[in-house]
């Protein structure tokens, strides 16, 4: 009898500890997207990296100043690509089909400004 209660006890933590296990995991669900930008020189690379590394959920950033695509890696449950496309706008770049914010992009040094040869 008492075998089978203590039994039935290390079933039930073993069952709720693994289940416990599956919904952390659910939470800190990484993905990750590439976005096509406008940024052209290192500063764009500065500036896109350490702001957007802050945003909500982003737990990777790297811009490859070639193909000018930023590879993010964020928590699914804090942010999606539209939250972190229009944050991408916000610094002045375009974020792939999404415009640079205006007023942002006329604050931009002229290096940064599409059209313009950063060499």
């Amino acid at each position: 009898m008492k075998t089978t209660i203590k039994s039935i006890l290390i079933a039930t933590i073993l069952v709720m500890g693994i289940s416990g296990i599956s919904v952390a995991q659910d939470k800190k669900k990484i993905e990750e997207i590439k976005i096509k930008t406008s940024a052209i020189c290192g500063m764009c690379k500065e500036r896109i990296e350490s702001n957007i590394k802050f945003e909500k959920g982003v737990t990777f950033i790297e811009l490859d100043n070639e193909t000018k695509v930023a590879t993010i890696k964020y928590r699914s449950k804090k942010t999606n690509p539209d939250k972190l496309r229009l944050a991408i706008s916000k610094l002045g770049y375009d974020a792939d089909d999404v415009m640079a914010d205006k007023k942002a992009y006329d604050k931009l040094p002229a290096c940064c400004k599409k059209g313009v040869d950063p060499h």
